[in-house]
């Protein structure tokens, strides 16, 4: 690898690498079903709004996209992510040649980018990760282009990157935090006198502001879904694990980030990537203080990759050096693709990871976010169960005389999501439910009297129980791999008092979606 190629050869490279990427994500993209989340953010697509419960609108809007140019389909649930996979390669090219790397640099940054698991997963499943992380990414590479030329374009485009990405995602809030407390101690503090800097700003808040507007009509839910977060996962977070997950993110890609991280730290010829190294440092640390999900960290690694990249490209001269790096990684990572991607049927997936655990010791995925162990790591189980809730639920509303009169109610919004976008096929109603941004859409009373409900819950809900003479078991979700196993269709009929009554009375008792 002495020869240098040319910039034609290399672009065919740079091309290849990032195809491959999207082909790895799609081939495998009906392996397992919709994501409990998938099912939420398409159903926020076929309710377009400035805000949502839990995330801003930028997630729906692309649901919403995708679902005009090709239906409410697993495909289309994973297409989008798939090609921002390509678009990272791309982009990771773009930032080693800012870094003043050379050609092999950029094909070592896009294998790291391919190997690296929060890549594999996070660009598999249509989530506001996939967006948040190549926004994270755009934004490392526009300030290099700053820094690198020095025209104030660059800080305006940053205003409408940062803009777009608080559209998606309110955690890219922390990297310009990061930017800014670090840009003072560095050669280019005088930005803070620049009024394009405060331009920026303000273009970003104009983007952002609709979502603002959102949040005050709505009483600001994100408190009560940050609160709720808090208490249900993130206090569930050991610091001990956040770190140690830091490498389970990375796998063999580390070999990159690590020095990428560090290296430019000391280093005159990474000093480029200094700033960005350190904000990176400040990430992990205000993340660790906070007791953050792991994969919060996710937006910084591709940046780390690219400059750990750089590093090698200049440390590793003799040709089977540079030949045996990206190999290494790649010969080790293929054993654990499947911790990445379900490249396999749910009860196989089951089999390699109690393998893993029996061979090496090694259970780190299977836990949850409750603290607690599982046969499959929790995203996979999320994606088990829905069509069958679906096909469930649609034997009960068969069983509905009048079905104007009747109602499906679901506790959770992984429950309301497969209804509403899985029952499509068959024909069912938009459900109705109180979980996540489904309270917006629930009718506050009703029309004609209803006397038939079908509700979906784990268990039936004493008020149900009560409500009805006539209460039937019409099925379950029957894998006992799926996160939502056991959770049962209930066919209600016979009100023994009015429902209309009793439901605007809850209602009255719900005042927000947490």
């Amino acid at each position: 690898m002495k020869s240098v190629p040319g910039v034609k050869s290399i672009n065919i490279w740079i091309g290849f690498i990032a195809v491959s990427n999207i082909a790895i994500h799609l081939s495998f993209y009906n392996t397992l079903g919709f994501h409990r989340d998938e099912l939420l953010y398409f159903s926020l697509g076929a309710n377009p709004s400035a805000g949502y419960a839990s995330v801003p609108p930028f997630t729906g809007i692309m649901a919403w996209l995708m679902i005009t140019l090709n239906g409410s389909n697993l495909f289309s649930a994973r297409l989008l992510p798939a090609i921002f996979s390509g678009l990272m390669v791309l982009l990771a090219s773009g930032i080693v040649k800012e870094l003043k790397g050379g050609n092999y640099a950029r094909i070592l940054a896009g294998i790291g980018i391919i190997l690296t698991p929060i890549n594999l997963r996070g660009f598999y499943l249509f989530q506001p990760v996939f967006f948040d992380v190549f926004f994270w990414t755009l934004n490392f590479w526009i300030l290099l282009k700053w820094i690198n030329s020095g025209e104030d374009k660059w800080i305006l485009l940053l205003g409408v990157t940062t803009g777009i990405g608080l559209m998606n995602k309110y955690l890219i809030l922390l990297q310009i935090i990061c930017f800014c407390l670090v840009i003072p101690f560095t050669p280019y503090r005088n930005v803070f006198r620049n009024i394009s800097l405060y331009l920026a700003a303000c273009i970003a808040l104009l983007i952002f502001l609709p979502n603002i507007i959102w949040q005050v009509i709505h009483g600001f839910p994100v408190i009560g879904h940050m609160q709720a977060l808090n208490d249900s996962q993130l206090v569930n977070v050991s610091r001990g694990n956040f770190l140690s997950d830091q490498l389970m993110l990375s796998f063999m890609p580390s070999l990159l980030i690590l020095p990428g991280l560090f290296v430019p730290l000391f280093h005159r010829w990474l000093k480029t990537a200094r700033p960005m190294a350190i904000a990176s440092l400040l990430v992990i640390l205000i993340l660790f203080l906070l007791r953050g999900k792991s994969y919060y960290t996710a937006g910084i690694l591709p940046f780390l990759v690219c400059s750990g990249a750089v590093f090698w490209e200049r440390t590793l001269h003799p040709a089977a050096l540079r030949i045996a790096l990206p190999a290494l990684m790649i010969l080790v990572s293929i054993p654990a693709i499947p911790m990445g991607i379900p490249v396999l049927r749910a009860e196989k997936l089951a089999e390699y990871f109690a393998g893993m655990k029996r061979s090496i010791g090694f259970d780190a995925v299977l836990r949850d976010e409750d603290g607690q162990y599982h046969p499959l790591p929790q995203d996979y189980a999320d994606m088990l169960g829905w069509d069958e809730l679906a096909e469930v639920a649609a034997k009960a509303y068969s069983q509905i005389d009048d079905k104007d009169a009747s109602l499906i109610f679901c506790e959770n919004y992984g429950e309301a999501g497969a209804i509403t976008i899985l029952g499509k096929k068959f024909g069912l109603p938009a459900p109705v439910s109180f979980s996540e941004s489904f309270f917006y859409w629930a009718p506050r009373d009703f029309k004609k009297e209803i006397t038939s409900v079908i509700y979906i819950n784990d268990e039936m809900g004493k008020d149900v129980d009560a409500l009805f003479a006539d209460i039937q078991i019409v099925g379950s979700i029957s894998n006992p791999l799926a996160r939502e196993f056991g959770t049962i269709v209930y066919l209600c009929r016979k009100p023994v008092r009015n429902f209309n009554a009793f439901w605007r009375d809850r209602v009255k008792e719900i005042k927000s979606p947490f």
